[in-house]
């Protein structure tokens, strides 16, 4: 592979080909305002690109190392979600069967005839929770499976669907726990990242803390060169402005919001939002979901099939606007562009961004500690992505 030394600031390799990766990487750092980032792609089971460049810290001036890690928000989604589609693939969870059959308490509040299907692919109707949780609470995921257990929908479940921004955290985490007896984060570990060999965590163990950056908020890019900024129809930037709208509601169902970058909430290890994960490991998690990465696979084909096939699509309860979901997944749509049609994954709210694309066999992972509000596509992974299109076709 080309070393990335003769693009100053920029560290890692990139193979013969992919020099627009590598391209479209420093224009972010010098046109976008990157404090920050990784970005890491395999293709056909094999690591293609693996570049970091800026600050590990947002606020701060060490340089970022080959080994740097940050909270990468909602792509955690997308690696959480991978554990209950394997358990339905070692069958033991049928996804078609109710929720309450391995979770008695959830079978409460009219959700006794919710699916682990509806759970999965945001249909269960309880984005939002009657009250708020402390964090202290939040970051107690068997306190908040409770609270969620308890919950009354805001819909029939599997009849509508609408993102569960925070939700989706004690749901995952409560019925991993109760058909494995091991927490959601530990089975991360034992069954996926150890055997791959991934620096990703769902719960931070201590003596990797040194390694993990410090998020935090960028300002808005506007409409920078080169990005895709969408600007809010005046439906959505009303949800958002209202208290009292179901979209406020769900990302404010922690409040105070936490603070990220504390040890208590990188040790919580929050299905929906607390992983922590370099970008390279994040491209080789989804390189081995659609194919073999040094001889380990993780989905089988028909298991692929249903993490990426449409299982709700329209509009969106929550975020307001026309989404795509597979079985825990984002599908490829204006909500979430990926590379292709075929692509599914999970964005990162204000930032991190991971893939797999089956067909063009291109498994993809970006990382960065600057996080931007107001973006739909964040401007700096969307460059990323055009920059793969490029070399793909």
């Amino acid at each position: 592979m080309a070393e990335a030394q003769d693009t100053p600031g920029i560290h890692g390799t990139a193979a013969p080909g992919w020099e627009p990766v590598r391209m479209a990487f420093a224009r972010n750092l010098t046109r976008l305002g990157e404090r920050g980032a990784a970005v890491a792609v395999y293709r056909d089971g094999r690591k293609v690109v693996d570049l970091w460049a800026g600050a590990r810290d947002v606020d701060g001036d060490a340089p970022w190392q080959s080994g740097t890690a940050q909270v990468v928000r909602s792509a955690t989604k997308g690696v959480a979600a991978a554990v209950p589609l394997l358990l339905h693939q070692r069958g033991e969870l049928d996804l078609d069967g109710p929720v309450g059959a391995y979770w008695p308490e959830f079978k409460a509040a009219g959700k006794e005839r919710t699916t682990v299907r509806d759970l999965l692919a945001h249909r269960a109707g309880v984005p939002v929770l009657s009250e708020p949780l402390t964090p202290a609470r939040a970051l107690d995921l068997e306190a908040g499976a409770e609270a969620l257990a308890a919950q009354t929908p805001v819909w029939e479940p599997g009849t509508e669907h609408g993102y569960h921004a925070h939700t989706y955290s004690w749901l995952l985490a409560g019925l991993v726990q109760r058909v494995t007896g091991r927490p959601l984060g530990r089975w991360v570990a034992e069954e996926i990242a150890g055997p791959l060999g991934l620096d990703l965590w769902l719960g931070l163990p201590e003596g990797e803390a040194p390694r993990v950056g410090r998020i935090g908020e960028l300002p808005e890019p506007g409409a920078a060169a080169g990005g895709l900024v969408l600007r809010p129809k005046r439906e959505v930037a009303e949800a958002y402005a209202d208290p009292q709208s179901l979209t406020r509601r769900a990302f404010g169902v922690i409040a105070p919001a936490p603070d990220e970058n504390t040890p208590a909430y990188r040790a919580a290890g929050l299905p929906g939002s607390g992983g922590i994960a370099t970008a390279r490991a994040l491209a080789r998690f989804y390189a081995s979901l659609q194919g073999r990465v040094d001889g380990h696979r993780l989905f089988d084909p028909a298991t692929l099939e249903l993490a990426r096939g449409q299982a709700s699509a329209g509009p969106d309860r929550v975020l307001v606007v026309n989404t795509r979901f597979g079985l825990g997944y984002m599908l490829h749509g204006p909500a979430a562009p990926l590379l292709a049609p075929g692509s599914f994954g999970h964005p990162g709210r204000g930032g991190s961004l991971a893939f797999a694309d089956p067909e063009s066999g291109v498994a993809f992972g970006y990382v960065t500690n600057g996080m931007r509000k107001g973006v739909t596509a964040d401007p700096r992974a969307q460059a990323l992505v055009r920059a793969v299109r490029q070399v793909t076709g």
